[in-house]
């Protein structure tokens, strides 16, 4: 299913919003400072193409440590990339949620976009994995955070 999904994703307008965060991730890479912005645009685009089966996570959820992109500079730099990109493809990802949401067939689409359109206004800090291992990530920080408490 998953390989279905993604496949009618792709060819039904996926591919349009995917190729909007490779763009400003290539208008990122253009300079030094934004490397870190394009990277990251890179990693979404292609979550962007193909987002059945996938999860965006945060990296210190992942892997439980702390690193630039979730400290404070990575809040900084979130807020950075929602005053220049991440509010213009979240308004993208909407608009084309909307669309999706025409018909009944397009609403899972839509809701696809909408998430997207959440992780777009801040991609610093995350990742993505499989569900599969989102689910574990997640299993294991609550098994760790009980036996804390113990």
């Amino acid at each position: 299913m998953r390989s279905i999904g993604n496949f009618l994703w792709f060819i039904l307008g996926g591919v349009f919003m995917g190729l909007a965060w490779w763009l400003i991730g290539a208008a990122c890479f253009l300079t030094i400072v934004g490397i870190p912005w394009g990277k990251a645009c890179f990693v979404m685009g292609q979550f962007s193409f193909f987002p059945f089966g996938n999860e965006a996570i945060s990296r210190s959820e992942l892997s439980r440590t702390v690193d630039v992109g979730n400290s404070g500079f990575g809040l900084l730099g979130n807020v950075i990339w929602f005053v220049f990109a991440g509010f213009w493809l979240a308004l993208g990802h909407v608009a084309s949620a909307l669309l999706c949401f025409i018909s009944i067939i397009g609403i899972p689409f839509g809701i696809q976009h909408l998430k997207l359109a959440g992780i777009s206004l801040a991609p610093i800090g995350k990742t993505v994995v499989t569900k599969e291992v989102a689910e574990a990530a997640r299993r294991a920080n609550a098994v760790a955070k009980v036996n804390a408490l113990s």
